[in-house]
């Protein structure tokens, strides 16, 4: 674990004023205040690797055995988060980075701002994801979470929405939602295992020969005749909503021809 004493001071410098550059845009790191079971810190290191954040900030941690609960729980995340973890106190979290610090309940309105007002996670990726800057997700401590002399030295607040019978949540459930929730921050679609989700709409001419298909079949399984018009309006509002691909709309213009064609009265 590295101390925050060997940070050069030029990794902390006030940036320039020039706009911006998206490219060089780096994630918000994550701290973690006080935990009190090496698990969730192993737990919070492993979300972080998975959802691309590099950065660990510990604030008086519990002792991280390399052969212990945290190194156990942290995955692949012990190969280089975890380790690579800087240690600092609150005062230079706060005095450092932008801090948004992450709590489940709020209990507050406009008259008291130590809770309020508050994002989601889902509000803070859209408005991060144009703000060049030091920034650090603060998660609290095990019970407690942050209290509230930490809070009024946080910039803001994020809560993640959850049942009013009990919005609280575990420590390391907390910070694995609100890592995913910000993935957009740390990771782009080439970075994920999921494939490109572009789809291509099948051509009109071959939608066109689908709605008749199914006019057909109307027809031949004597639907009534006056509900057609309106069935028929009904079904291309479910195929238009759909998007369907050209492979999709030609297996059911197969299925429909198939059916149209009765082919069990055909063997009879």
């Amino acid at each position: 674990m590295r101390d925050s004493n060997e940070s050069t001071d030029d990794s902390l410098s006030d940036h320039s004023s020039q706009e911006p550059d998206p490219s060089t845009r780096t994630p918000p790191a994550v701290a973690v205040v006080d935990a009190q079971t090496p698990g969730n810190v192993g737990t919070i290191a492993r979300a972080m690797k998975n959802f691309g954040f590099e950065e660990l900030l510990l604030i008086d941690p519990p002792e991280l055995d390399p052969d212990g609960e945290a190194y156990g729980f942290a995955g692949h995340a012990r190969e280089d988060i975890l380790p690579n973890a800087t240690e600092l106190t609150f005062e230079d979290l706060v005095s450092t980075y932008h801090t948004i610090g992450c709590t489940a309940v709020t209990n507050e309105d406009d008259n008291n701002h130590t809770r309020f007002p508050f994002s989601t996670p889902a509000a803070l990726a859209d408005r991060l994801a144009t703000v060049d800057g030091q920034t650090a997700l603060v998660f609290g401590r095990e019970g407690v979470g942050l209290t509230n002399e930490e809070l009024v030295q946080i910039d803001e607040i994020c809560s993640i929405p959850a049942s009013d019978e009990y919005p609280v949540l575990n420590l390391g459930q907390a910070a694995t939602i609100t890592l995913y929730e910000l993935r957009t921050l740390a990771l782009s679609s080439e970075d994920t295992q999921l494939p490109d989700l572009e789809r291509v709409r099948a051509p009109e001419p071959t939608l066109e020969r689908l709605y008749e298909q199914w006019d057909d079949l109307l027809v031949e399984i004597n639907h009534p005749e006056e509900k057609r018009e309106k069935a028929g309006r009904m079904l291309r509002r479910v195929y238009g909503r759909a998007d369907l691909t050209a492979r999709e709309a030609n297996t059911l213009l197969g299925v429909l021809r198939r059916a149209t064609e009765r082919p069990a009265d055909r063997d009879r």
